[in-house]
């Protein structure tokens, strides 16, 4: 029980790690348009986003796929951009089943690039053979999605009270907290490692 909550904890601050925010930027990226009401959707994009970082992790860790930290850590915020811009640009739109389907296989991508971008440091903390790494990335895996979930409420709780109480459209949410997100997103692409030879 003692390994489960080690690596469920890892899992945790993966996500919640103030000096690591990109995650968090992610998530609130994708959680943009949507209100409690939308909890089913909310689910199984989170739930996408894991699956792919899990993959990720899989595929890094038994050694399947190996790629360059750099550009992974400059594809990370490119992840966050692309999602920012695109509910930017369909902000107060209503969500058509076209959308949906391109959302959620951009969010089980993006998961795939994230969990890849966190590989390496991962595969350092599981122990030596590949019999005993199956279980702890299980493990790792819950953690990132109790996380998930939980910036998820918040954001979700943040866009009910600016609606309810102040006011904002739910547009206008859409439009402040995408155009914020870009605000921060850019500046990491333009001072990522890649651009340094």
């Amino acid at each position: 029980m003692s390994q489960f909550w080690l690596y469920f904890k890892i899992g945790i601050n993966h996500v919640l790690d103030i000096n690591a925010y990109d995650h968090v930027l992610f998530l609130i990226a994708l959680m943009v348009p949507y209100a409690f009401k939308d909890w089913k959707r909310i689910f199984l994009l989170v739930s996408l986003f894991t699956i792919g970082h899990t993959l990720a992790l899989i595929l890094a860790v038994y050694g399947v796929v190996s790629i360059n930290p750099k550009l992974i850590e400059f594809l990370i915020p490119i992840t966050i951009l692309i999602t920012a811009i695109f509910h930017l640009f369909t902000a107060g739109k209503t969500t058509k089943n076209e959308a949906v389907s391109l959302v959620t296989i951009i969010t089980l991508f993006f998961g795939i690039i994230h969990g890849l971008g966190f590989s390496n440091y991962f595969g350092t903390i599981l122990p030596g053979n590949a019999s005993d790494k199956m279980l702890p990335l299980l493990e790792f895996a819950l953690g990132i999605e109790a996380a998930q979930m939980i910036v998820v409420f918040v954001v979700l709780i943040l866009s009910y009270v600016v609606q309810t109480f102040f006011r904002f459209s739910k547009r206008d949410w859409a439009l402040v907290m995408s155009a914020f997100i870009i605000g921060v997103v850019v500046p990491m692409i333009i001072n990522s490692e890649i651009w340094n030879r």
